[in-house]
């Protein structure tokens, strides 16, 4: 029987997981789908993402591929891969794929939202937000200065070292706007790519820019020098939700 490649689409809470990435230690997300596959197909199976998310940054819609032989419908594939998932983690579609299909290598961009609660988060919500306690932010501002980032940019200085040479740092933003309704305040933001801890740094930035310590000027100015500073602070991973893969 020739193998199926199976494109699938899982939602989680990172809270209690290292981030997607398989690693040693075994307690990421990417780990217990492979376990648990690797269980309904009685051998090791490697599954591919869309991209990683750091340790405690949930996803809504992220995407994986797999390749193996099943005799059964895909929803009967789903429902296998549901029964034995840690609580945290569910897969709420799967689908055949075309066999060229990548995971990775097909998205075309994501969108991503953060979370951010002006006053303390209450405590059913603060695992999924940033609480701004007693600061409060100007949306107006913030927003102002998010149009310095959108289109095509050199996002470096907006990125994270992971200590080794990192992928293209020109990236482009279509969207990045700030909403708030009631005390939540939400940062959404789509592009054609991220690079490392990109969206929290921004998400730090804007936040600054909210508080007063950032201006437009100096978002313009760090985006063009090319080179991450301490200007500003990285924002937390709970308030951060990957919502969509597009392609």
């Amino acid at each position: 029987m020739p193998k199926t490649r199976f494109k699938c689409h899982c939602a989680y809470d990172g809270t209690d997981f290292r981030g997607w990435q398989s690693q040693l230690c075994g307690n990421t997300i990417q780990d217990f789908i492979e376990r648990r596959i690797s269980e309904i197909f009685s051998e090791k199976i490697r599954i591919h993402g869309s991209g990683r998310t750091d340790a405690g940054v949930h996803a809504k819609a992220q995407v994986f591929h797999f390749d193996a032989e099943w005799a059964h419908s895909a929803e009967n594939l789903q429902a296998a891969l549901r029964s034995g998932l840690p609580a945290g983690i569910q897969i709420f579609k799967v689908s055949v794929a075309d066999v060229g299909f990548h995971a990775r290598y097909s998205a075309q961009g994501k969108r991503y939202a953060y979370n951010i609660f002006e006053g303390y988060a209450p405590p059913y919500k603060s695992r999924y937000f940033w609480s701004m306690q007693r600061r409060r932010l100007d949306i107006e501002k913030m927003n102002d200065a998010a149009e310095v980032l959108l289109g095509e940019h050199d996002f470096t200085a907006f990125s994270a070292n992971r200590g080794h040479e990192e992928d293209n740092p020109v990236k482009t933003l279509r969207v990045l706007k700030i909403s708030k309704k009631g005390r939540e305040i939400r940062l959404l933001t789509e592009g054609s790519g991220y690079l490392y801890k990109m969206v929290r740094i921004i998400t730090g930035a804007m936040v600054d820019v909210g508080l007063g310590k950032l201006s437009k000027s100096d978002i313009e100015r760090i985006l063009e020098g090319k080179k991450r500073t301490n200007a500003f602070q990285t924002a937390p991973a709970c308030g951060l939700f990957l919502e969509k893969v597009f392609y």
